[in-house]
């Protein structure tokens, strides 16, 4: 009876042995092809960032640019990503993602990992399907850091905004320049308050009033005057994030997409 016993345990120990084997020997294969993806992702990502020489497709005539095809392929890898926003000659180069949660990319990268600088993301109310007026894209803005929306606060400066008047904005349906017409600094209202203007609500115009009641204030508002402007059909851009000069002050960045 104790050899059979003996015999058994042997036999356990061998099978547990086997298992434990299987179950490493399938983990490795998993990290390694979940190594192979991210690097191909990351491939993708330093190629986008190095295609701000390629032509702009500024018309709707379906022409396909490279950078529209590389997004394509990142949507593969995160069907969060809408697009890619790049300010040249910034720090701003980086992919925009969409879900139905704002609060979730401030906290995670564009591989959905946590990260304390998080993604630029696009506000979860605009529509595609409309598509929506103003495609408002927040970004952190975290002191210490370059990364993000760090490089919006450079609009501070006139003589900066003279040198870079464009954001260049890429989807998988157009490759498209943005020009800038208004930068100003705010900050979040109180519920309280009445008659200010509470840029961050706004994604679509109701009407032709609604929309030029926003390019107004954002135009009156502007640290200084820019000659462009948009017209009621107009497609907007507005960039927000932090800024420091008051309590939840922000500093926002509005512009009209360009035409050929």
């Amino acid at each position: 009876m104790a050899k059979g016993k003996h015999f058994k345990k042997r036999n356990k120990g061998k099978f547990l042995i086997v298992c434990f084997t299987l179950i490493l020997f399938a983990s490795i294969i998993c990290i390694v092809l979940n190594l192979i993806n991210r690097g191909n992702h990351d491939k993708l990502i330093i190629s986008m960032k190095n295609d701000n020489s390629l032509p702009i497709n500024n018309t709707n005539n379906n022409v396909e640019t490279e950078r529209m095809k590389k997004l394509k392929e990142l949507q593969r890898e995160n069907s969060d990503i809408i697009g890619w926003i790049e300010i040249e000659g910034s720090t701003i180069d980086y992919p925009v993602l969409q879900t139905t949660d704002n609060s979730f990319y401030m906290t995670h990268d564009y591989k959905k990992e946590y990260s304390k600088d998080g993604s630029l993301f696009l506000d979860k109310e605009y529509d595609w399907n409309l598509p929506s007026t103003n495609l408002l894209i927040y970004g952190h803005n975290n002191i210490g850091s370059t990364a993000m929306f760090s490089g919006l606060l450079n609009y501070e400066d006139e003589n900066y905004y003279k040198n870079h008047k464009f954001i260049r904005f890429t989807t998988n349906k157009e490759d498209v320049e943005y020009e800038i017409i208004a930068v100003f600094l705010s900050r979040v209202y109180y519920k309280s308050e009445q008659d200010v203007f509470r840029y961050y609500y706004f994604i679509n115009a109701a009407n032709e009033e609604e929309f030029e009641n926003y390019v107004k204030s954002s135009k009156e508002e502007s640290l200084y005057d820019i000659e462009a402007t948009a017209q009621y059909g107009d497609q907007l851009l507005t960039l927000s994030t932090c800024s420091y000069h008051t309590e939840d002050g922000r500093l926002a960045v509005v512009a009209r997409r360009g035409y050929e």
